[in-house]
């Protein structure tokens, strides 16, 4: 049905208006299980199934990260799920990067030929963090925790360690180590158009060994306050003289059908046990990250 379609007028992008809908309701959905808005697997649909591949859609993802994600971290916030020391801390280190990010996208990384395989390299990395929590064995968490336990309680803060307290257990975390973890990120989520929580919430699993119902949530929150950041700086950086600016129209819609889909997924995230979750994500990062490496290697 061709009056379906629309051409939004700064990306140039002409595609029917509930396609854009439906991919990002389904990623969010999926992505909220594990902490991520789907954002990483977006750009890759941007630029291969819709064409857009300027440095605007970099931009344009973080609009979606804007729209989508707040109404899953209220979520999370009412099940009392949101773990503020694992949240300041991601947020603190990411939001320096992000601008380092964008200088790099800017300066460097205009070019589709360069870029894919930039996003193909992020893409396997994410991938060898799943996979490695996931076949060391069991790990924190992996049980679905009771209705009366499944909230965060005794959130302590400090600047060398943050607690709090889980389904009956005790978790601790050094927020050094976290901090300069997400400042990397955030350079490279700056480039990307994540918020950095595809990478941060893989390392939390894995590394700090923390229960993914516990992480989703303040990896969301930091993810939004990095994609706010994002939103602005490609907007009035005017590095260079490129067009960087975001399709707010296309990001906007590409947001809607993540805000349903991530509030849902969010609800539906305690009902599943952790592994799952982690190997459907595995899946798709390894697919996605081998289409474009092959297609670097081939050309």
């Amino acid at each position: 049905m061709s009056f379906l379609k629309f051409t939004f007028p700064v990306s140039k992008v002409t595609t029917w208006l509930w396609l854009p809908l439906g991919v990002a309701f389904l990623l969010a959905f999926f992505g909220a299980t594990a902490g991520v808005t789907g954002a990483f697997l977006l750009l890759p649909f941007q630029m291969s199934v819709l064409g857009y591949t300027a440095a605007g859609v970099s931009a344009t993802n973080f609009v979606y990260n804007v729209f989508a994600i707040p109404g899953t971290v209220v979520s999370y916030s009412r099940q009392g799920r949101l773990n503020w020391p694992l949240a300041l801390t991601i947020t603190s280190g990411s939001l320096p990067g992000i601008a380092i990010g964008y200088r790099l996208r800017i300066t460097y990384l205009t070019d589709p030929r360069y870029f894919k395989p930039f996003v193909g390299l992020v893409l396997l990395y994410l991938a060898y963090l799943v996979g490695r929590g996931i076949f060391r064995g069991r790990s924190a968490g992996e049980s679905i925790p009771p209705p009366a336990l499944a909230r965060i309680s005794e959130m302590r803060f400090g600047l060398r360690k943050m607690s709090f307290s889980f389904n009956g257990e005790n978790y601790f975390f050094d927020p050094r180590l976290l901090f300069l973890l997400a400042l990397l990120v955030g350079v490279a989520g700056g480039a990307y158009g994540i918020g950095g929580g595809a990478i941060l919430a893989p390392f939390c699993l894995s590394v700090l060994r923390l229960p993914v119902h516990t992480i989703a949530g303040a990896s969301l929150f930091g993810t939004l306050v990095s994609s706010l950041a994002g939103v602005l700086v490609y907007t009035f950086g005017g590095l260079g003289g490129v067009e960087s600016h975001p399709d707010f129209l296309l990001g906007g819609l590409f947001g809607v059908g993540g805000m349903v889909g991530g509030y849902l997924g969010a609800m539906w995230q305690k009902k599943v046990a952790q592994r799952p979750i982690k190997l459907g994500l595995l899946l798709v990062l390894l697919l996605v990250a081998w289409r474009y490496l092959a297609a670097f290697v081939s050309s």
